[in-house]
């Protein structure tokens, strides 16, 4: 699951100061996903709220995010609708808004994607293309063909969002407490972007407002991404949540630094399996 993506991009295309405070460490990785075939297609909407500002240009938030994972028989579709409004230091509020679609292969080497962001309803970024790896893990290639035609590589160890997402799973419940992986998801020009993960922990069921959900393990976990390879030591954007073992996600805290939000599941519908 990818829900930051887009609202990091999206204030930072919007100018406004984003200085996320905390670092990360290296740490070994657990090696990429085997598969995704735990993971389930379901409908999220979640209610983002400001939990806290720590003084800067955002004074408010405020939005909803819809997620939906529909199983392609040999692939995964997401899609992802994020809307925003942010009020600044000087009273005014910005409507930003991003559409977010992708196309994963669930043998994880192949990976189609697309991003539209607004600010006010002018476009202020769009990324699309595909990208694919030579195994497992990696190495690869990314194209895209907007925002211009270009290709980037993809290191040794890259996964694709999916995947990322079975990784972290795997390791919470192998008891690992460190992840570390380079993560291509298409909605950065620049390409690739490394992501350090601390596991905090792998509990057994317990009751949930969510039937579905009841009856399976859980993990928290913390997520920092920072730029490829430049050997930085201040993530671009981190964010705390629960994944259930199926790969839904709910209570996430999203720290930018300046402020940070909650984004609470409100709805969660499984989507039926069709293949």
């Amino acid at each position: 699951m990818r829900l930051p993506a887009a609202l990091a991009a999206l204030i930072v295309s919007a100018g406004l100061t984003v200085q996320p405070a905390l670092a990360a460490s290296s740490a070994p990785s657990p090696g990429p996903a085997s598969g995704t075939g735990a993971l389930i297609a379901h409908r999220a909407l979640y209610n983002l709220t400001m939990a806290s500002a720590k003084g800067g240009d955002v004074i408010a938030a405020r939005g909803t995010m819809g997620y939906e994972v529909t199983d392609a028989c040999d692939g995964w579709a997401v899609r992802q609708r994020l809307r925003m409004t942010i009020t600044n230091s000087e009273g005014q509020d910005i409507e930003m808004a991003s559409d977010y679609t992708t196309w994963e292969s669930k043998d994880g080497l192949r990976f189609r994607y697309h991003m539209r962001q607004t600010t006010d309803t002018a476009v202020t970024s769009q990324t699309d293309g595909e990208a694919t790896l030579q195994k497992t893990g990696g190495p690869g290639e990314a194209r895209y063909t907007s925002p211009h035609d270009s290709t980037s590589a993809l290191p040794g160890g890259t996964v694709f969002p999916m995947a990322h997402t079975a990784a972290i799973i795997a390791a919470a419940r192998d008891k690992k407490h460190f992840v570390s992986l380079p993560l291509f998801d298409g909605t950065d020009e620049n390409g690739v972007e490394d992501s350090f993960i601390v596991v905090l922990d792998w509990k057994q069921p317990a009751p949930t407002k969510w039937p579905v959900l009841s009856s399976l393990p859980s993990t928290r976990v913390h997520l920092s991404f920072f730029d490829h390879g430049v050997g930085g030591v201040t993530p671009t954007y981190e964010v705390a949540m629960r994944y259930w073992e199926n790969g839904v996600a709910d209570d996430m805290k999203m720290d930018f630094g300046d402020f940070v939000m909650d984004a609470k599941m409100k709805e969660m519908t499984p989507q039926p399996h069709k293949c």
